[in-house]
């Protein structure tokens, strides 16, 4: 059985060494913890802010020509999941997103629309009533830029990591209305 088979979630083969031991961490989202308002949808009855969280990451390849940044919700009710931010072609040097700049981070970052059919970033939002969701921020180190347009999908992003993954953190939180 491959690797696919046993992981739902995106599972993107790696270069034969993963270099590196990354992190990823956000100032007002601890591991496992709960979502603040600011990152919950204010669209179809959700009341929350919609602000991209602030992301900072250590300890990156030194090899790393762009990160990908991706987040995603494997409980949401689809059949598929749901994607609620891909970002790629973030700059080698940086080791930040601030907060609020989805959709304005200039650089060449490139934003994909998120399942909600929304450019950029889009907040948490699970149906009323349902288990806590998991909402999680990877990071990938890839060791070139890529040359993609926005209109692709995030299943096509993760089509052209493949073998391209210097190293990886995630991030997970936890959300339910």
């Amino acid at each position: 059985m491959n690797n696919l088979a046993q992981n739902p979630y995106l599972e993107v083969r790696q270069p034969a060494q993963i270099q590196g031991e990354m992190v990823l961490s956000c100032d007002d989202i601890a591991p496992n913890s709960t979502l603040v308002n600011d990152y919950v949808a204010n669209i179809w009855g959700y009341a929350g802010n919609n602000i991209s969280p602030n992301l900072k990451w250590q300890n990156a390849p030194q090899e790393t020509k762009s990160f990908v940044l991706t987040m995603y919700d494997p409980d949401a009710p689809t059949g598929s999941g749901f994607w609620h931010w891909n970002a790629f072609n973030i700059p080698a040097d940086w080791r930040e997103l601030p907060k609020g700049k989805s959709n304005d981070f200039g650089n060449g970052v490139i934003e994909l629309q998120n399942d909600a059919g929304l450019a950029g970033f889009i907040g948490a939002f699970p149906p009323k009533g349902d288990k806590p969701h998991r909402y999680i921020f990877t990071l990938y180190a890839l060791n070139e830029v890529l040359d993609l347009p926005n209109t692709i999908s995030p299943a096509v992003l993760g089509f052209n990591l493949n073998g391209k993954v210097l190293a990886t953190a995630s991030l997970t939180a936890y959300y339910s209305w």
